[in-house]
């Protein structure tokens, strides 16, 4: 892989991550473009992956720190009510982690067909989203924390974007928009950032056996990161405003697309 390309795959990584279009179906959809193999694809996935999490950190900053501090102040309040929820929502994507990993890496090899597929429940789960008009909730519950976490876990599958599926699914259970968004965004630190300190421990994080230099790793972290931060914050004032119909639209031309190019190549 060149850094051009790191750099183009980088801020597609950055925009997608946030906006619901399924970052991993986008790098996937890159990857077989640039005819990346697979120990490559998942060592540069972790990195940018990582810059995204970093720029979801920024962003939130005044949300995290306070988080942070409620947490460790161990005085039951709002604050760690929130933390404990997110904590929650973890537990099924924590599951698929630990005990489908292979399986969930295997797919990701498995060629286009599924990422396009995918990619059509991702519009299908914002339309519906979009159109359901539930009883605005004023918190998100500990059992609404819980489905969204599942949504997340079921999104591991490349092309199911996570953003959006757990954002439309919050939105569906009648939880208020930005409420959710931030949600969406908060719930996913620590599972991506632990997910890279135990490849990192365990040494499954092939850089050597990638063949991918230090210059790819460090354009594409930086563009991922760079491009991230602009994406969360848009996505925030996008889901505030209601206009997650678009993406819907994009994800079923994409997904078209995806499954037509697969089928014919």
């Amino acid at each position: 892989m060149s850094w051009i390309e790191a750099l183009i795959l980088g801020v597609i990584q950055g925009l997608t991550e946030f906006l619901p279009v399924s970052s991993s179906g986008h790098l996937t959809i890159g990857a077989t473009l640039f005819g990346m193999n697979g120990e490559e694809n998942l060592t540069f996935a972790v990195v940018v992956h990582a810059a995204t999490v970093l720029s979801t950190i920024v962003v939130l900053w005044s949300e995290v720190s306070y988080l942070f501090k409620s947490f460790f102040s161990f005085r039951w309040n709002e604050g760690t009510s929130f933390v404990c929820k997110i904590l929650l929502s973890m537990i099924p994507v924590g599951i698929v982690g630990l005990f489908f990993k292979d399986y969930v890496e295997s797919i990701f090899g498995s060629g286009l067909l599924i990422v396009g597929c995918m990619l059509l429940l991702t519009a299908v789960l914002l339309t519906f989203s979009y159109y359901a008009k539930p009883r605005q909730k004023e918190v998100i519950s500990y059992k609404d924390a819980f489905i969204i976490g599942l949504a997340q876990a079921c999104a591991v599958l490349p092309g199911l974007s996570r953003s959006g599926s757990t954002i439309a699914t919050g939105l569906l259970l009648g939880n208020k928009k930005e409420q959710v968004a931030k949600f969406s965004f908060l719930m996913v630190i620590i599972p991506i950032l632990g997910e890279a300190f135990l490849n990192l421990i365990k040494g499954d994080f092939a850089v050597e056996a990638s063949g991918l230099s230090a210059t790819v790793l460090v354009t594409g972290f930086l563009a991922a990161f760079v491009s991230g931060t602009i994406a969360c914050k848009w996505m925030i004032s996008l889901v505030s405003k209601g206009k997650l119909i678009y993406f819907a639209i994009y994800c079923l031309v994409l997904g078209l697309g995806t499954v037509i190019y697969s089928l014919v190549a």
